[in-house]
């Protein structure tokens, strides 16, 4: 590419402030459907978790630089498990909201997401997921997991930069209904964790805050279930665009 070739700043305005029009509403029902069976799917969620878990670490890593806490770094292993250290004491209020904001990230990312791709701003909602993508990589820790945001972050550009807008809108839909339900099906698997006593997020909050786990596990079951519902509504609402009878 020369640099006649290369965008200047008034096409990325232009990309960025694009407002989409809604999809036919199958598309919206069919993503749905397709990012639930991804999710329900053991062999295929095991691989896909590893977007959940991006999420959910981002939801550490924005809460602990948020509270004062000195981000050290992240990392993600092929396990789908990942692990977020940062530097600051290790109790009081800072420490339980670093460690709550795991599991409510995806679906709040979700949530987001289905805010901006029901007002049409799908270009915009991907460049943001690549620009917190961006902003995490520095603080990758492992090869793994320098892999997997890498890899995430270039198929999302290059979707975003060199898709249609019907194939940005299938993808922009589904990635946020996977968000949606993946961050709803991660809580159930935290209940199966934290019944084993291996150290969850809901364990490590019983013992920083002397509230059981379950309550901790029943926090989180109900914000991902608000999500999915405000969220769906948002996407589903978008139908039918306005103007039309």
């Amino acid at each position: 590419m020369n640099a006649s070739q290369l965008p200047d700043l008034s096409q990325i305005s232009d990309r960025l402030n694009a407002v989409s029009p809604p999809p036919p509403l199958w598309v919206v029902i069919v993503t749905g459907v397709a990012a639930l069976l991804l999710v329900g799917y053991p062999p295929v969620w095991r691989v896909l978790r590893t977007g959940v878990t991006i999420a959910h670490e981002i939801g550490h890593a924005v809460v602990a630089v948020l509270t004062g806490r000195t981000l050290r770094g992240v990392r993600l292993h092929s396990d789908t498990s990942g692990v977020t250290v940062s530097r600051g004491k290790p109790y009081g209020l800072g420490m339980i909201l670093t460690t709550m904001a795991g599991y409510p990230a995806p679906s709040a990312l979700g949530l987001g997401c289905a805010a901006l791709v029901a007002a049409g701003r799908l270009t915009l909602m991907l460049w943001l997921v690549v620009a917190a993508l961006v902003v995490l990589l520095v603080f990758i820790r492992n090869l793994f997991g320098l892999l997997a945001v890498v890899v995430t972050g270039a198929v999302v550009f290059a979707v975003s930069w060199f898709g249609t807008a019907v194939q940005q809108s299938v993808f922009g839909y589904a990635v946020t209904w996977f968000l949606l339900l993946g961050g709803a099906r991660a809580v159930v698997e935290l209940q199966r964790v934290h019944t084993r006593g291996d150290g969850s997020d809901a364990d490590q909050l019983a013992g920083l805050t002397r509230l059981p786990p379950l309550l901790w596990v029943l926090l989180f079951g109900a914000v991902a279930l608000a999500a999915l519902v405000f969220g769906g509504r948002l996407l589903i609402g978008s139908w039918p665009p306005v103007g039309t009878a």
